[in-house]
């Protein structure tokens, strides 16, 4: 797919397809208006008919296909000659463009564009009904954005960039009807800033287990798609994650989210303290060095040990998963010491899914996911903060790792 949001990726599209001016753009965008809305009115035939073209031979309905006839409708990009579908017994009723509809100025990319925002099936049926009177089913519906799947596929497997400074590893949960029961399913992501410092979503996989061996598969998976290095690393205590990204990044620094050891520490201390005991926390987190922090985590025990044992043990026992940030600057441990930019992007894909308590299938969820993921890229175009300062460091501390991609 193109990053419209690009200038390098926008060149490439448009030196592919001969652009040379606005008019032969606009062409272009008609084209792609008039294919997406063939693919509905196909959508709809094979619905209507009960079988697709390839299940023709076993199909249970003696109607059948009858060729097209050429309709001119008005779109936003101009004329369109649109192939309308028929059947042998001329009873099919197209609904995407109606039989003496002349205008489908917008409709091309609505019922995708609203399943991208979180509309459910039944909220684009009633939101088509209300706006263009027309009545499409639900099957017509997810048929319709089936046909995106195999765009998910290419953009699963696309290939990425030989190296990222920071990646994030983070999952969110969903429930998902299989084997004719209810099950919690878990999708991770993987989100990394490459040397130019923008993000980039990796990838989804779904999944209901976590272990090393899981995690190999991904990381394998990202190194087959060209991944050859990662600088640091940083997730939540995952099973397996730091195991199974040293075996196939070996000179990767991990790092374990702080936010989440901060929040285990205090859910055993009482509400009365939680304040106080989060000012001797920041003095270990936000200590200038790694001596520094643990001489702090001495005197938390000292002071806190006999009250609150599990809320300091959380500390010493996660400690060799956070200690790689005092290695930096401040300004790299902002970005590793905490998942959030991966928190935030899954906060955003709450929002999306958030009228959906169950998913009927896997495939439906990353279907959405991949929807609204499109959608939150295209907002990612700012570099990270401070980031050729941030690049000059990591050049330092990771010497020929960085430069030879610089």
């Amino acid at each position: 797919m193109v990053d419209y949001t690009d200038k390098e990726s926008l060149k490439h599209f448009l030196e592919d397809n001969d652009i040379r001016d606005p008019v032969q753009l606009n062409m272009l965008f008609r084209h792609m208006t008039g294919v997406l809305l063939e693919e509905m009115l196909e959508t709809e035939r094979d619905e209507h008919l009960g079988y697709t073209r390839d299940e023709g031979r076993s199909k249970q309905t003696n109607n059948s296909r009858n060729g097209y006839s050429p309709k001119k409708v008005r779109s936003n990009q101009g004329e369109l000659e649109l192939q309308i579908p028929r059947d042998r017994k001329g009873d099919f009723e197209p609904q995407a463009v109606k039989k003496h509809q002349r205008d489908v100025s917008e409709i091309a990319d609505k019922i995708i564009s609203m399943y991208a925002r979180g509309m459910t099936v039944r909220d684009i049926q009633s939101h088509l009904e209300d706006i263009y009177n027309a009545t499409i089913s639900s099957q017509t519906i997810s048929n319709i954005t089936d046909r995106i799947l195999p765009r998910v596929e290419e953009w699963r497997n696309r290939q990425l960039e030989p190296i990222y400074a920071i990646v994030y590893i983070d999952g969110h949960r969903y429930r998902v009807r299989k084997d004719g029961r209810v099950q919690d399913r878990t999708v991770y992501a993987v989100l990394g800033i490459d040397l130019d410092g923008q993000k980039d979503l990796l990838g989804l996989w779904i999944s209901g287990t976590e272990s090393a061996k899981y995690w190999l598969g991904v990381f394998t998976e990202l190194r087959n798609r060209g991944v050859r290095d990662m600088l640091i690393a940083t997730s939540d205590d995952l099973p397996g994650v730091e195991d199974a990204i040293k075996s196939v990044y070996p000179e990767v620094e991990y790092q374990g989210c702080v936010i989440h050891v901060i929040r285990n520490s205090l859910k055993y201390v009482s509400y009365q303290d939680r304040k106080e005991f989060s000012k001797w926390l920041k003095s270990i987190y936000q200590a200038p060095t790694e001596e520094a922090a643990l001489a702090s985590l001495d005197k938390l025990k000292e002071h806190w040990g006999d009250e609150y044992p599990l809320a300091v043990g959380v500390w010493e026992r996660n400690w060799d998963r956070i200690r790689t940030m005092f290695r930096f600057s401040a300004e790299i441990r902002r970005l590793i010491y905490t998942t959030n930019p991966i928190e935030s992007y899954n906060r955003q894909l709450r929002k999306v899914t958030k009228n959906r308590s169950l998913f009927p299938t896997d495939t439906s969820v990353l279907k959405l996911l991949y929807l609204a993921t499109q959608e939150i890229l295209k907002k990612w175009t700012m570099k990270i903060k401070h980031w050729n300062q941030i690049l000059a460091q990591l050049s330092i501390h990771f010497g020929e790792r960085v430069t030879e991609y610089l």
